[in-house]
């Protein structure tokens, strides 16, 4: 048996252009459930905003996303949380990292680091914090 985390990412009538978005970064396949289709649409401006969506890739990044409905207090930012993506190769990583910086607030440059070869911290244009890094094993000595 085993267990992977994806994470889930909450926003407000963005859900569908940020699955689009990190679709178009990391490739795979993008499923999209509206309100309106799951027969849920409790108020008719989220009739057609996102009520489940993920992109799967084949690389093995995963993410969901969906739309806080219009009667949920919501506000960007107040639940932190970010993404992290580990990659074993810094070529990766550094396209993602290029890709993902499109539009976004560069938190940490993407640099050497202490911890990694590679290692950044970014602000996408959905408000989204991303660390990116390239994974190599922990050596406390």
């Amino acid at each position: 048996m085993s267990v992977t985390a994806v994470t889930h990412i909450n926003l407000r009538g963005t859900a569908r252009q940020a699955l689009a978005f990190y679709q178009s970064v990391f490739g795979g396949q993008i499923a999209i459930v509206t309100y309106t289709d799951a027969g849920n649409v409790q108020d008719p401006s989220d009739a057609d905003h996102v009520m489940w969506g993920q992109v799967d890739a084949p690389n093995g990044f995963r993410v969901m996303a969906y739309d806080v409905p219009a009667a949920t207090p919501w506000a960007p930012g107040e639940n932190a949380y970010f993404v992290s993506v580990r990659g074993d190769a810094a070529e990766e990583v550094a396209l993602l990292w290029k890709k993902l910086a499109d539009g976004a607030t560069i938190l940490s440059p993407l640099e050497k680091a202490l911890w990694s070869p590679l290692y950044g911290m970014l602000k996408d244009r959905f408000g989204v914090i991303w660390v990116l890094d390239v994974a190599v094993a922990y050596d406390a000595g």
